[in-house]
């Protein structure tokens, strides 16, 4: 009966993951990773809670506590980074993070012995690897993104470089983040203690998050290092050298985390490889172009390309040459960093790729599209509150005619019917004056 009971906490938990609109599919592997992740009584608590950020006291009434008992519950959680912390007004609220990018990863984000990182990251490597149900919806389900690429600015030409916008820059995104933590790469460590080390032997120290998540990680637990922008700066060009892709959140405002990423390790450079030609993530807008007079047919584009979307083949003459596959090619740069005669440049795409505002934004687009949207306003606690609508609504009111139309059949909600309606005439009304 306990182990029933047991049973019970885990698949509860499950199904509070899946009410993200990225999820984990269920499988006797997942429920084994919870179990290292999470005690009966956490998996029992976190299966509770609301989706949206919730206070203490939201929590102290869904558990039916104190608020003190509550607050310290949280604050464990978050100290095991299953809970991510953040203050509004100088009011403090918690909210649990998505499997990824979230607290899958940041269990391996530095070495810790209350948990068997060892076992954990054979568990993860089953789940991600082998069985790969879970790869396929995180990067497969929705044709907004995750993730994107962001082109490795070293390479680019002063043309380029003066006309690159702002979020399309790593370096940009540094220096506007508000916080900045270094943390352990999950993917290496997680290969490291699953017996297939990083072939090209690149750094685990160049994990990057940012914003109030890098500073809930290492004040909770150590789970990441506060640095200074000259740091992260270095953390880059670091990067750079070791031939290492930057992913981050596919958004242009206040991304959460930009991953330093090799092809071997990476679940989404891994994702490339395995299910081309789809894109696990955004591209760049930017693509490599190799200038034939200058190119010796050295073959290096080739060996260092993450994602293997460049082959050698033979030309006139019998010289080889490299053919890149551009249905596939990420843009990311690292082929133009490594040539020795400088024979590949990197140009605009001629479609530019459509990059989410910010994180409301992206949830909002990938709801719609896995139709989960009613999930963002409602969950198994309460309404809404005001803002979280406002954010809501304001996102999809900015949305083409198609997704609004998608929305609003999703959510099934006369307010939003009406606020469409509203808009729709006021535009005609535009028109005629």
């Amino acid at each position: 009966m306990g182990h029933i009971t047991s049973r019970q906490a885990y698949k509860s938990l499950e199904e509070r993951i899946n009410w993200f609109t990225q999820g984990a599919p269920p499988s006797e592997t997942l429920y084994k990773i919870l179990q290292v992740l999470y005690t009966e009584k956490e998996a029992k608590w976190m299966a509770l809670l609301p989706v949206r950020p919730f206070t203490a006291k939201k929590a102290a009434k869904i558990w039916r506590t104190t608020e003190y008992k509550a607050e310290k519950v949280l604050e464990h959680l978050c100290e095991k980074a299953l809970l991510v912390d953040s203050y509004h007004n100088g009011v403090r609220k918690f909210v649990m993070p998505p499997p990824m990018a979230g607290f899958f990863e940041f269990a391996l984000m530095r070495t810790r012995g209350d948990i068997d990182q060892k076992y954990l990251s054979e568990l993860y490597y089953q789940y991600m690897n082998v069985e790969e149900d879970f790869v396929k919806d995180l990067f497969y389900a929705t044709e907004t993104r995750l993730g994107r690429v962001y082109v490795q600015e070293p390479v680019l030409s002063s043309e380029n470089a003066l006309h690159i916008l702002d979020y399309e820059r790593a370096s940009y995104i540094l220096d506007e983040a508000e916080y900045i933590g270094l943390g352990t790469c999950y993917c290496r460590h997680k290969m490291l203690h699953a017996g297939h080390p990083c072939e090209i032997n690149a750094p685990l120290d160049v994990c990057l998050t940012l914003g109030n998540v890098a500073r809930s990680l290492a004040q909770n637990g150590g789970f990441a290092r506060l640095i200074d922008k000259a740091e992260a700066r270095d953390v880059l060009e670091r990067s750079y050298a070791a031939n290492l892709v930057q992913i981050g959140e596919n958004v242009q405002n206040n991304p959460m985390f930009i991953c330093n990423c090799c092809g071997c390790c990476c679940e989404a450079l891994q994702a490339a490889r395995k299910f081309s030609p789809m894109q696990p993530v955004a591209t760049t807008n930017y693509q490599p172009k190799v200038k034939q007079e200058t190119c010796i047919g050295c073959g290096k584009c080739e060996k260092v390309c993450p994602i293997l979307a460049i082959s050698m083949e033979e030309g006139e003459n019998g010289k080889k040459k490299p053919v890149i596959d551009m249905d596939i090619c990420l843009g990311c740069g690292v082929c133009a960093n490594n040539c020795p005669t400088k024979a590949i440049e990197m140009e605009r795409r001629p479609v530019q790729v459509i990059t989410p505002v910010n994180s409301t934004h992206r949830f909002v687009l990938q709801a719609i599209e896995k139709g989960t949207l009613q999930n963002l306003v409602f969950d198994n606690h309460a309404f809404a509150n005001h803002r979280a609508m406002a954010a809501v609504f304001g996102v999809i009111l900015s949305l083409p005619p198609l997704k609004q139309a998608l929305a609003s059949k999703q959510f099934k909600s006369i307010y939003l019917d009406k606020l469409l309606s509203s808009q729709v005439n006021k535009k005609k009304k535009q028109i005629k004056e």
